[in-house]
């Protein structure tokens, strides 16, 4: 048993790699400056953990739709008009422009002239793309409908523009090193480290900046109907209002440059700008016509100021008063210096977390998975003595790629991916006492060191493969439907998952084989230090296993009972609202806080102690409205508040929208659904329909007890609830995998075996493994359950519960499942039975 020099250096190799990798995160920032620029590639730290601002702004498509109409609409009447077609009337009706001509033959030359203003836009494949407008005639009426190849590229288009601007914005506020990318078809994610206060923000990326500039109309009678070409337009300050002449003089397009400063005379804030020279010239027409009539700044249909004009203008450059603060005309000339967005921006979803939180949090994670990995460490070395060392130092090495791996493919290490890791060192540990225990019982049956170490892998490996496939599906599920931290978990699960065969089969193998060979063993022997369980076990399980389905289908049933009343606690994730976690300066006084809520109007306001006296959790309700109203919201409960108690601290703040927890809510549960179906299709493929229908009977039994468990706790059921529910369900297939892997050799080798007989001898087989593998997990993750607060407590402390169900699961009840399928397929083909025993 040699393995290639070539081999062994292609490990080392990438080992080599991993740590390379893995140095600068371990780096104190004072050395790290100290070195190149291409060796500072650190692992990137979540907003959960290093404090900061996380925004999902959408596209109005509606907006957008109704703005290409209106463009639309005014092409049509300026191609008719150029062509001398007369036309009864134009409007836009719903999704289309409508125009009726009541010649016939004008109605045919006015269509071809119309067709003219369809557009190709990129259709997919190699073919020559779709018009970007239909155009049809019915009775005496031209439609012009916008396609869904139109609108979406449309919506394309003000994406990538929006991108643009967006950045542009950001970086007016100087912002370090934000992220800003496309999510989706028409969303855009804004991730701003360091920022605790996005409401400025917010209204900087939300406004679309649309400046224009209007004549003020000069013939409207007060309680008289306005005349045509004129509406109302309210002032951005008092919603005094103002009539604006609807037709724009000059495009807000033709601004070059803004900047905030001071009225010398006045010293308040204004904005000064400057046109470009096709704007300049038609500045100083406009002011030269008009001299004593008032002209508007419009934003965003609102009148920032309406002065009137004393003199011409002709230098191409002006200013914009009226009671603005320092801060407003800082973000109005960003916004004006970055252009006007395509359409608006709507915040669904934000998110903020406080420096002193992320510190925190920080420190916790390291307490919890240094402890962790101790734990499992010690654990070990009982169970295997010296070889248990070079598990351990597999471990080791599976903890630094990890960590090497996140650096290297740029992922972000959020708190749930901390826990993922944790995690999985407790999974890694799987592969390890599967391989020992498969060398241990092959070593009793007297054969040499080097075969039994050929031996025991080979018959370890097919079974690792099996359970980290099953691992892999959840994960790889849970990051098609997941979304922020809840990624950045599966991220690291998928890369430890992987790195784990590496590190166990690979690594461990070279290792313990030139122990072996540098020692000159003849046998080898892995004893432990303290012997938890004999070496043979012969319990008959199976006679319990009436009562072990029915007290699993009882605590279902009872978990189903439990959902129904009192039900989840959903967090935000899924039924939307607010959520605000604050320190207050004293002892919190949730009377008086409850009142000053609760006199905001905004619906059911909860309040919660987490942690000592002045940590309170604040919950609001989801506000009609949409999400417009959300962001109101949260700064109403902020500014109340602050003037509650001046000094204190919101460590979190998260608003989802109720667009995003409905989307939330249907990719988690489809996450779920498929990932048991995916399980198992792979268990029927790898093993037979017996063991496939055994595995999802026991998993539908699991699901339902962890859903009950979240409600007899009442612990928040959101997106990290339903990655730890995908993690106890991947741990759940993982152990029976385990055990149906020996009953399906254990069916091969003694084919004239009972079937009861066969499940019973190989549950004694792999029960030693079976307690060995939960201990290991329990021991990884019950620190981060203990000391890890409330930030991770609806995943950590639903784990712990899911390790023991999974465990007696696969023995008491996968088992007896497989027994009675068994039977009953037996009994109803019974000349099958005795063609193929090897297939019970």
């Amino acid at each position: 048993m040699r393995t290639s020099k070539w081999v062994v250096a292609s490990y080392v190799v990438i080992i080599l790699i991993g740590i390379f990798a893995a140095l600068p995160s371990a780096m104190p920032p004072s050395m790290l400056e100290k070195m190149p620029s291409w060796f500072r590639h650190q692992v990137t730290l979540g907003l959960d953990l290093q404090g900061g601002s996380h925004l999902v702004l959408e596209v109005d498509a509606n907006a957008l739709k109704t703005d290409r109409l209106r463009s639309l609409l005014d092409d049509a009447r300026g191609a008719l008009r150029k062509e001398r077609i007369p036309v009864q009337s134009a409007r836009v009706a719903g999704d289309a422009v409508v125009i009726s001509i009541d010649d016939d033959n004008q109605r045919a030359q006015a269509l071809d002239v119309l067709k003219k203003l369809a557009a190709p836009v990129s259709g997919i494949g190699f073919g020559a793309g779709t018009a970007d407008i239909d155009v049809t005639t019915q009775q005496k009426q031209i439609r012009l409908v916008l396609t869904e190849a139109g609108i979406r590229d449309r919506i394309d288009a003000a994406i990538q523009q929006s991108l643009e601007i967006v950045r542009q914005r950001v970086d007016q506020v100087g912002v370090a090193e934000p992220t800003i990318q496309r999510v989706g078809s028409d969303r855009i994610l804004v991730q701003l480290p360091g920022l605790q206060d996005p409401t400025r923000l917010r209204e900087l990326l939300g406004s679309t900046a649309k400046m224009e500039f209007h004549m003020v109309a000069t013939n409207v009678e007060p309680g008289q109907p306005l005349p045509p070409g004129v509406s109302m337009l309210p002032d951005a300050k008092t919603n005094q209002q103002y009539p604006i002449e609807d037709r724009v003089a000059i495009s807000g397009e033709r601004l070059t440059d803004a900047r905030a400063g001071f009225n010398q005379t006045t010293q308040e804030p204004i904005v000064s700008f400057r046109f470009d020279s096709v704007g300049a010239r038609q500045f100083a027409e406009i002011t030269q016509a008009n001299v004593g009539r008032p002209f508007a700044i419009v934003l965003d249909g609102k009148v920032l100021s309406a002065p009137v004009i004393r003199e011409p203008i002709t230098g191409g450059s002006g200013q914009i008063s009226g009671s603005f603060t320092v801060e407003d005309t800082t973000v109005l000339s960003a916004l004006l210096r970055a252009g006007a967005l395509p359409a608006p921006l709507t915040v669904i979803e934000e998110r903020t977390v406080g420096p002193d939180l992320g510190g925190d949090v920080i420190r916790m994670g390291l307490y919890t998975g240094v402890a962790g990995f101790l734990a499992v460490v010690v654990f070990m070395v009982l169970l295997y003595g010296s070889w248990g060392m070079i598990a351990n130092f597999g471990l080791l090495l599976h903890l630094i790629m990890t960590i090497g791996g996140l650096a290297i493919i740029g992922a972000t290490l959020t708190l749930p991916g901390i826990a993922g890791i944790i995690l999985g060192i407790g999974f890694g540990v799987d592969a390890n006492i599967l391989i020992n225990e498969r060398i241990r019982e092959e070593s009793k049956k007297g054969i040499s060191a080097f075969a039994a170490l050929d031996h025991g892998f080979k018959r370890a490996f097919s079974t690792i493969v099996d359970a980290n496939v099953t691992s892999l599906i959840v994960t790889a599920l849970l990051f098609m439907f997941g979304s922020g931290p809840v990624r950045g978990f599966a991220v690291t699960m998928i890369l430890g998952t992987c790195l784990s065969l590496f590190t166990a089969v690979a690594v461990v193998r070279v290792l313990m084989t030139a122990v072996v060979r540098r020692q000159k063993m003849k046998t080898i022997h892995i004893e432990p230090l303290v012997r938890f369980f004999p070496d043979h076990t012969s319990i008959s399980f199976m006679n319990a296993r009436f009562l072990g389905i029915g007290m699993s289908i009882l605590l279902s049933l009872a978990s189903i009972a439990l959902f129904i009343k009192p039900g989840l606690n959903y967090g935000i994730d899924f039924k939307g609202g607010i959520q605000v976690e604050i320190t207050t300066s004293q002892p919190a006084d949730l009377a008086s806080l409850r009142s000053t809520l609760s006199s905001l109007e905004l619906g059911e306001v909860a309040l919660q102690r987490i942690g000592g006296d002045n940590d309170v959790l604040i919950r609001v309700q989801r506000q009609d409205g949409g999400e417009a109203a959300q962001t109101a919201a949260v700064t109403k409960v902020k500014e109340a508040v602050s003037k509650l108690d001046p000094g204190v601290k919101f460590d979190r703040v998260d608003v989802v929208g109720p667009k995003v927890s409905g989307e939330l809510a249907q990719s988690g549960v489809l996450a779920v659904v498929l990932s048991a179906l995916a399980m198992l299709v792979y268990i029927w493929w790898r093993f037979e329909w017996n063991f496939a229908l055994g595995a999802i009977a026991t998993l539908i039994l699991d699901t339902t007890k962890a859903v009950g468990f979240f409600a007899l706790m009442g612990l928040d059921f959101n997106l990290t609830a339903i990655a730890a529910l995908l993690t106890i369900i991947g741990y759940s297939v993982n152990d029976k995998v385990v055990v149906y892997d020996r009953m399906r050799e254990n069916l091969r080798l003694f084919k004239k075996m009972p079937l009861r007989q066969i499940i019973d001898m190989s549950i004694n087989q792999v029960f030693a493994r079976c307690i060995y593998t939960s201990v290991a997990i329990l021991l990884s993750i019950l620190p981060m359950a203990i000391w890890g607060g409330s930030a991770v407590e609806n995943f950590a402390i639903p784990m712990v519960f899911g390790v023991f169900i999974a465990t007696s699961s696969s023995i008491f009840i996968a088992a007896p499942i497989l027994l009675l399928l068994g039977d009953w397929w037996a009994k109803n083909h019974p000349q099958r039975v005795e063609g193929a025993p090897a297939k019970s």
